[in-house]
């Protein structure tokens, strides 16, 4: 039977009064899916299993399952000894929201060229891969720079397809792959609908969020000019084609959800956030054609 691919959100893990009281109001709007993020740290949480239970329950009388859970931080580096215990707890721990995909950024050696984190990331993620393998899981990495670049950069190597070639040759782990977004590659001048026609099999979750290319900008300065020659956008604001980028999931037999990462719109923000997030989740129900429709077979 055909699965509709949902469309959701992000919610930011916090104290659960806070957390259950964002989610019960995003019930109002008809999101499908929420990934839960934590940052750099989940190792706050006290009770995992009740917090766990609490949010779970509270997602699916407001309609929404929880796709992912998001630990974005360093674990390559000894200050990020937290993000690597949030890795563990939430592979630990996972099966208890219901999710089957972790998410995060590999990490990086600050400030060398990107290929010099392969060593370490290997090291580190060859055991977090195994574990989650065991318990069924997959391991997905966001696709951002984090204002870094091939020779510098503090965050995550996961950026660009030459880099994904050598993560997935350090580690060849089915359940090993990507949390894809457009925006990303926008940023990089990348056209995102090739690249996802040859990735989408690595594909494991997908970030809602777009980007608009300021043309004017790159034509006349450059992109080393001082001035933003992109801007990050909610989906139905940006340039990408949010139809085809489904299409492609779809022929891939694409299993994930696609959850809007918002916060970063430079005009639906503030008091504007959830009219645009609310905005794109309509939009990109439209894009995948709508409610799914049973065949008729008389």
């Amino acid at each position: 039977m055909v699965k509709q691919i949902k469309i959701g959100t992000m919610v930011r893990g916090k104290e659960l009064p806070d957390t259950l009281a964002y989610i019960e109001n995003l019930g109002k709007y008809g999101f499908e899916s929420i990934e839960i993020t934590f940052g750099g740290d989940a190792t706050w949480i006290t009770d995992i299993a009740d917090y766990a239970k609490q949010i779970r329950e509270c997602a699916e009388k407001n309609g929404m399952i929880i796709s992912a859970l998001g630990v974005y931080g360093n674990p390559l580096i000894p200050e990020g000894d937290k993000t690597l215990k949030s890795l563990e707890l939430v592979i630990d721990n996972a099966a208890l929201f219901g999710a089957n995909v972790i998410a995060g950024f590999t990490g990086r050696i600050p400030q060398e060229p990107m290929v010099e984190s392969i060593p370490k990331f290997k090291e580190v993620f060859t055991p977090l891969t195994a574990r989650a393998a065991d318990k069924g899981l997959k391991i997905a990495f966001e696709n951002c720079l984090m204002g870094g670049s091939w020779s510098w950069g503090s965050w995550n190597v996961a950026c660009n397809p030459t880099m994904w070639e050598k993560l997935f040759d350090a580690i060849p782990a089915n359940n090993l792959g990507l949390e894809w977004e457009p925006c990303h590659q926008m940023t990089q001048l990348i056209e995102p609908l090739p690249q996802l026609r040859k990735w989408a099999p690595k594909v494991f979750h997908v970030h809602g969020k777009d980007a608009t290319i300021l043309h004017e900008v790159i034509a006349e300065k450059g992109i080393h000019c001082g001035e933003p020659f992109v801007r990050h956008r909610t989906p139905g604001f940006g340039d990408s084609n949010w139809t085809e980028i489904i299409s492609i999931l779809r022929q891939n037999n694409y299993e994930g959800t696609i959850d809007i990462e918002g916060w970063h719109d430079p005009v639906y923000r503030d008091e504007l956030e959830l009219t645009g997030q609310v905005h794109g989740l309509n939009y990109l129900k439209f894009c995948r054609g709508g409610d799914l429709i049973p065949p008729f077979h008389p």
